[in-house]
């Protein structure tokens, strides 16, 4: 089970396309990879836990209880639990999503 994986080509840029892949989905959290090719993203929604994204390549906007975030290659923003939250990647944008459930 143990692997030594590089997280820039678990998943791949598809045009007009978001792609996600699971790492690791247990009862405590998930771990998942997103793939957005620019100008894709995902629409206001919560989640009932807290969630931690780190960016690894590229830049997007997240949105957080209607406050705009610009985040890029590098950085990590946590998003609360229960706070609306969207996203729109303003360039090709890869992201691993680390949600805590518990």
């Amino acid at each position: 089970m143990v692997k030594v994986e590089n997280l820039e080509t678990l998943v791949k840029y598809q045009q007009g396309s978001v792609v996600s892949r699971t790492l690791i989905d247990k009862n405590i959290g998930t771990v998942t990879l997103f793939a957005f090719d620019k100008d894709e993203g995902l629409s206001e929604h919560t989640a009932p836990y807290d969630a931690l994204v780190y960016v690894y390549d590229g830049e997007a906007n997240i949105t957080i209880s209607g406050q705009d975030y610009k985040v890029s290659k590098g950085e990590t923003i946590i998003m609360p639990a229960d706070d609306p939250h969207a996203l729109k990647a303003l360039t090709p944008f890869k992201m691993l999503l680390v949600m805590i459930k518990a």
